[in-house]
């Protein structure tokens, strides 16, 4: 296959995940209004059962089981829509000591085979359990263990299943592009989702000693002055 088709399907897949994470970035407001209105709510001590009892339908929206289901009903919307837009844009949590010393071809390896071996089996395995978690509960239409609880609990669990999907193609768009960087010309340049280009590297390792190098006159500038204050 083509390095240019290879990077064509990638970017594909790169902004159909940029796009569900940015919509998965707005759930952070319902989440924010549930629990702020849950702690007003708990505030009102004998009021909040007032309002239960004497609203009617309206009640239940004061009841915190239902308001605290609410919330972690938001946050894992949040959480799982974003898995793919924070994987290609590298913002992902990486504890990395070792790639990022490492040549840059060997990074692109680290990438290729971590993506083969575990990223997207990883997603495909629990996105395969996902569904079926999420397909017994449609069946049986499961409901909150609590009375006063929320129904249609496969719906959240689906939600599961559609944040690994979009983060499985996620690490199939990174898979591409670190195949491409492997197989296709040095020299071509492109936008990088999880790597840096070796001259990006150079200039990022050059900026920051100069920035420690700067840090340090600073130092001894200030211990200068502090000395002639001392002898003076």
């Amino acid at each position: 296959m083509p390095v240019e088709t290879l990077l064509r399907v990638s970017d594909v897949l790169r902004r159909f995940a940029l796009k569900v994470g940015k919509f998965g970035s707005f759930f952070i407001m319902p989440l924010v209004f549930f629990t702020m209105w849950d702690v007003v709510i708990r505030k009102l001590g004998g009021g909040q059962i007032w309002l239960i009892e004497n609203l009617g339908y309206f009640g239940s929206w004061f009841e915190s089981t239902k308001l605290q289901e609410w919330e972690w009903h938001w946050h894992t919307v949040l959480f799982t829509l974003v898995l793919g837009y924070c994987y290609v844009n590298n913002r992902h949590v990486r504890v990395d000591l070792i790639r990022e010393n490492l040549p840059f071809r060997a990074q692109a390896w680290i990438e290729f085979l971590g993506c083969s071996f575990f990223m997207i089996p990883f997603c495909a395995i629990v996105g395969y359990f996902a569904f079926e978690y999420a397909y017994l509960a449609w069946v049986v239409n499961e409901i909150s263990a609590s009375l006063v609880g929320l129904s249609y609990r496969w719906a959240i669990k689906a939600v599961l299943v559609a944040g690994l999907l979009v983060a499985g193609l996620a690490g199939i768009s990174v898979w591409l592009q670190s195949l491409a960087v492997l197989i296709g010309p040095k020299e071509l340049r492109y936008e990088l989702m999880t790597l840096e280009w070796p001259e990006e590297q150079e200039r990022k390792r050059k900026l920051r000693a100069d920035q420690k190098a700067e840090r340090a006159a600073k130092d001894r500038a200030a211990k200068d002055r502090a000395a002639k204050k001392g002898t003076g």
